[in-house]
């Protein structure tokens, strides 16, 4: 395992991040390293000891100094540790281990010049992240957030491996419960803030979606002084807190108005998409090899985010035409039998799911199409009418058969019914094995399969069983 020796920090910087106490161990101490897994602590880190619903990092103190930590964050009001534990490192107390955390990784990225990014936004935010990526890339070194790493304790742990070779960082960042932006933003403190969209997405944390927009609306507020937002011209939601931005921004959209647009989109079926990226009076026809109409905005903002890091408009050309599909995310598979898999099941929200279906009508044709589908989750009190809605939604765009899921599967089926699907191709399977055999008696040369839910739902199973059976 690869030792985690960067960031380099001493006792003193970290006491003046957190405010924390030093209660034992050496004032002058140094520390290679940050972890928050007991499993991934290595000779000289400094461990921070996160606390949850299931978990309590306290309880793995002594475990991991004799993994050889250096030195130990702890929570005050913690359970009780016997002295011996701690052995030759240092600890540090602090009122709250998870916003320490935060504090040391605002620290760090405070120590180094280099622009960087936030992406949030209701759906598409790992894809523009990657984009992102990708272009900045070639123009130099970039630290990128990895996966999902877009929580309170994935951002700051992406932003720790900040190092001098680095010219550029983008971020992502996610978000279910009001707040968390503003604090996510307040610990990356970029200088260019990206959102894609503002959707129905997590109305269980915020209830409505003028509360999604004020929590996603937050990257702007904490952004610094001389910020740069990047906003989505044909989002009705994004308009509302461009008005009320008075920094500078770059707009993106298909709108005419805005500066980086997209115009003669050509959709070439399984191969990509091609359209004309206009940049003020520039304007060049560049190639995607990704799938749906909803890439060519996270494609716009990725442009409009590295125009902002002053990266050449042919740069940025270049770059979206070397993207390559993210894994889970409208990623293609074909099967040996002619069929073809749409694995989108990454997540799931209302907003995600009807591009993904209208992608699958326009990548179709003729062809029959089938799709998979789990729950859309954290959607509150709006839950079974937009899964509903959702059910309409597969009827109007001539999906023929339908595997449902997980509790909500009833929502799903009543609102395709009230359509005119047929019942008997409607089926309810809550294992890939449940479907096997109904597959292999529909699945034909040219059908198009999509496979799509909310993380939670692990649809990531039934792909895989769908590639293991048919090749």
């Amino acid at each position: 395992m690869k030792e985690k020796k960067s960031p380099i920090l001493g006792t003193e910087e970290i006491l003046t991040a957190t405010g924390g106490t030093l209660v034992r161990g050496n004032p002058d101490g140094i520390f290679g390293g940050v972890s928050t897994d007991s499993r991934d602590v290595t000779k000289g880190n400094i461990f921070i000891a996160l606390t949850g619903e299931k978990f309590d990092g306290h309880d793995f103190i002594p475990n991991v100094v004799k993994k050889g930590a250096a030195g130990l964050l702890v929570q005050r009001g913690a359970k009780k540790i016997p002295e011996d534990a701690f052995g030759d490192a240092s600890v540090i107390l602090v009122d709250d281990t998870l916003h320490s955390l935060g504090d040391i990784a605002n620290f760090w990225r405070n120590k180094f010049t280099i622009p960087v990014v936030a992406v949030t936004g209701s759906s598409g935010k790992t894809t523009t992240k990657e984009m992102i990526a990708t272009v900045a890339g070639l123009s130099g070194a970039v630290l990128k957030s990895r996966g999902n790493y877009n929580n309170l304790v994935g951002l700051p742990l992406s932003l720790l491996e900040l190092n001098v070779e680095h010219e550029m960082a983008v971020v992502e960042m996610g978000t279910n419960k009001r707040g968390e932006i503003a604090r996510l933003a307040a610990i990356a403190d970029p200088d260019i803030g990206v959102i894609t969209n503002i959707g129905p997405a997590h109305l269980e944390g915020f209830g409505s979606l003028d509360v999604v927009m004020e929590e996603k609306g937050d990257l702007f507020l904490n952004m610094r002084n001389n910020g740069v937002a990047i906003i989505n011209r044909d989002d009705p939601f994004s308009r509302v807190l461009a008005d009320q931005w008075t920094g500078r921004n770059i707009s993106f959209g298909i709108d005419e108005n805005a500066f980086v647009r997209a115009e003669r989109i050509f959709m070439r079926g399984e191969r990509g998409m091609s359209f004309t990226l206009n940049m003020g009076e520039m304007g060049k026809g560049i190639d995607m090899a990704v799938v749906g109409r909803h890439n060519i905005y996270n494609a716009l903002a990725c442009a409009a985010a590295c125009w902002a890091m002053d990266i050449e408009y042919d740069l940025i050309c270049e770059g979206l035409s070397a993207f390559r599909q993210v894994e889970g995310r409208m990623d293609i598979h074909r099967l040996k039998g002619g069929g073809t898999v749409i694995d989108d099941s990454y997540n799931a929200n209302p907003a995600s799911v009807m591009e993904a279906l209208k992608t699958l009508g326009e990548l179709k044709g003729k062809n029959e199409s089938i799709v998979i589908l789990g729950d859309m989750l954290e959607l509150g009190g709006e839950t079974e009418r937009l899964h509903e809605e959702i059910g309409r939604a597969i009827k109007d765009t001539g999906v023929n058969t339908l595997f449902l899921r997980g509790k909500f599967s009833e929502s799903v089926a009543r609102g395709a019914l009230e359509r005119g699907f047929r019942e008997d191709h409607i089926y309810f399977a809550e294992t890939p094995d449940g479907i096997m055999d109904v597959l292999h008696s529909l699945v034909r040369e040219g059908d198009w399969i999509l496979v799509k839910g909310s993380r939670r739902m692990k649809m990531e199973d039934f792909l895989h069983a769908i590639l293991e059976e048919f090749g």
